[in-house]
């Protein structure tokens, strides 16, 4: 079933933002799952697909039904919603369902020692009843705050989570497929990864990127350079053959 945004209501930019939540204070949770490194890895993905800022990717901020419901409301370390107003959704410094016009697509929460056993507990029925399409989790230690390394649900049309089929390879990598990002969600080394089946390849981190970049940079410079070499001999062969027919010349000349 398609599920259409509602009508913003006419005021909505003129409403206060929402509070900041309380900030986890879990120094590995933090270390393994920053903004900088997964959220905008993903995030570039999806903005390359869509170029009409309907995409929101986005985290650390309260996911509500609505304004009443503060401070109650959880705030996922990471959610993504599609077809809505990313910008305004933004500046209200969390997620209104209300007012957002539809639940997000998906929600992920990252293990820390404080949060571990209620991300995967009491939050499923949170979310479930919020109408979160698919709810994440995912603990770096490979299961010691959660119950698993990776794990996710996907929610039914009886508005229960039912758990996603996830698979470990011989390397040690777990992945479960999201059908609301068309991407496998995987643990890799401790790392979270988003693999795209349809590229056959992780989606590239910052790092990454920037070590193709380099890569790239240097590719560019040799063949510059390499062509350069070819002018070079080129204007040398054509200055020899210009010398030759000149001292030719003067020998018949002669």
């Amino acid at each position: 079933m398609t599920i259409r945004p509602l009508t913003t209501p006419p005021d909505a930019h003129r409403l206060p933002p929402l509070p900041n939540p309380p900030r986890k204070s879990d120094l590995q949770e933090s270390l393994h799952f920053e903004r900088p490194a997964s959220m905008n890895t993903l995030a570039r993905h999806l903005d390359a697909l869509r170029h009409d800022a309907t995409t929101l990717v986005s985290g650390r901020g309260y996911l509500c039904r609505q304004r009443s419901d503060l401070p109650s409301c959880p705030y996922p370390d990471m959610l993504v919603s599609f077809n809505v107003d990313a910008a305004g959704i933004s500046d209200t410094n969390g997620y209104i369902i209300s007012e957002a016009g539809k639940p997000p697509e998906l929600a992920l929460e990252v293990a820390s020692s404080s949060t571990g056993v209620w991300d995967y507990t009491g939050k499923r029925s949170i979310y479930a009843s919020l109408g979160v399409s698919e709810f994440w989790r995912f603990d770096h230690t490979g299961g010691r705050y959660h119950d698993q390394a990776l794990a996710g649900d996907r929610l039914t049309p009886q508005g229960d989570y039912r758990p996603i089929d996830m698979f470990t390879e011989a390397d040690g990598v777990i992945w479960g497929y999201s059908v609301a990002l068309r991407l496998s969600l995987c643990w890799v080394q401790r790392q979270l990864r988003f693999w795209d089946p349809h590229q056959h390849r992780y989606l590239p981190s910052p790092s990454e990127l920037a070590g193709e970049l380099a890569q790239a940079h240097a590719q560019l410079d040799a063949e510059r350079q390499a062509r350069a070499a070819e002018r070079q001999a080129r204007d040398e062969a054509e200055a020899r053959a210009q010398r030759l027919e000149e001292e030719l010349r003067r020998i018949r000349g002669q």
